[in-house]
């Protein structure tokens, strides 16, 4: 008796997209947007060795979509080859592969290298145009094979990523990771936060003895701080700013959006704040993850300044 072989559900399938085209055409910003997008990309990635990373036929799928950069310096490039490898990887039904290809006129590309004074990988000491003309005749079969083409010539790096996001935002993973945190200033600004909101200017209850010791989670803390006039008309104008943004961030495809609220020394007013945001957010139907950097940090007079 024969059997069918098992129906893969579309949903399910490993979305692969390589990205390629003319060094200096885009293709390390449309990596990046990508992977702001929630794909998970790999640049200058050896292209022969791509099937080694996917899962094989009836494996379990590999989750987020793969979005793989290379170009004509990939070590063992050979545009017939990628053709056929594609091509073979294609009949799977567990795969769905899509070839990106970023174009831009060689007036253009000339003009950004000799801006940026960067060496083309094809010139070899030779004329930056000559580099170009080199390796525009070598990626010629996959700029034709391409399932899309996407010229550059006329972008800013703004206006590429805007591209990138409208071409590829819909089939990104719609889950978008919402970060509340709190820091303190005198030990570092957080580098990865996408908005800081500097807390500074509610009163500091690291100068009233009895709240010295305790934090932004002891109720006694969060009564003070609500006892400045200040706090309510700021934090909602705050709430109000987030809950336009993040629908629109999540719209755009954005995987991830870090909100960050400072204080002196991350112990007092920014981990209120940041508690009662997330509330906040979390009512206006958001799940947002909540950090405190400096929670544990010991409190200072030094650190925390002279009272007001």
């Amino acid at each position: 008796m024969s059997h069918s072989p098992p129906l893969v559900d579309e949903d399910s399938r490993q979305r692969i997209l390589l990205v390629t085209g003319l060094s200096g055409a885009g293709k390390t910003t449309a990596l990046r947007v990508l992977e702001d997008l929630g794909w998970e990309a790999i640049d200058n990635f050896p292209i022969r060795l791509l099937e080694r990373l996917i899962p094989q036929d009836g494996q379990q799928g590999h989750g987020h979509p793969l979005a793989i950069g290379f170009d004509s310096r990939t070590r063992g490039f050979n545009p017939p080859d990628v053709i056929e490898q594609v091509r073979q990887m294609s009949k799977r039904d567990d795969l769905v592969v899509t070839t990106l290809f970023l174009d831009c006129t060689s007036d253009e590309l000339e003009r950004r290298y000799n801006e940026t004074r960067r060496r083309h990988p094809m010139a070899h000491g030779r004329p930056v145009r000559v580099g170009i003309q080199a390796e525009r005749e070598l990626l010629d079969p996959l700029r034709r094979w391409a399932d899309a083409v996407v010229d550059t010539t006329d972008f800013a790096t703004n206006q590429l990523q805007q591209n990138i996001r409208e071409r590829f935002a819909e089939t990104a993973p719609q889950d978008m990771s919402v970060i509340v945190s709190s820091f303190g200033f005198a030990r570092g600004t957080p580098p990865l936060a996408d908005l800081v909101f500097d807390m500074r200017f509610l009163d500091n209850p690291h100068w009233v003895a009895e709240l010295r010791e305790q934090t932004g989670l002891d109720d006694a803390v969060g009564q003070h701080i609500r006892q400045d006039a200040a706090f309510e008309t700021a934090f909602e104008q705050i709430r109000a700013l987030l809950t336009t943004l993040l629908p629109r961030y999540q719209a755009q495809g954005k995987s991830y959006v870090n909100i960050a609220f400072g204080c002196t020394g991350g112990r007092h007013r920014s981990v209120f704040t940041a508690e009662t945001m997330a509330q906040a957010l979390r009512d206006a139907g958001f799940s947002p993850t909540v950090l405190h950097r400096n929670l544990g940090s010991r409190a200072a007079d030094q650190i925390e300044g002279p009272p007001s």
